[in-house]
């Protein structure tokens, strides 16, 4: 088993939040995670995150994208997506404004 860390790189507005942290690494767990299982880990230390990511029924917010090496987790399988050890997860907030 590989043991290379999991990336969660975080958008500016989400860095603003935990004093300009850009990306959070995270042990792969022995039999994998899913996105639940990494969100839960990675906000452990920053728990502020986790509101801003989740909804109160912990489901990724409707304005938040979640992307697992690329492809978009939020369209796919959602939480359940799996992530691989040594992935590079972004976590997207959309932006509005005029």
């Amino acid at each position: 088993m590989t043991t290379t860390p999991v990336r969660v790189i975080l958008p500016g507005l989400l860095r603003d939040l935990v004093g300009g942290v850009a990306e959070i690494e995270v042990a792969p767990a022995e039999d994998g995670q899913t996105v639940e299982q990494l969100l839960d880990r990675a906000f452990t230390e920053y728990r502020v995150l986790d509101g801003k990511v989740r909804d109160e029924r912990g489901q990724i917010r409707p304005h938040v994208k979640v992307f697992v090496n690329g492809q978009d987790a939020t369209r796919g399988e959602g939480l359940a997506t799996v992530v691989p050890a040594g992935a590079r997860v972004h976590i997207i907030n959309a932006v509005s404004g005029g």
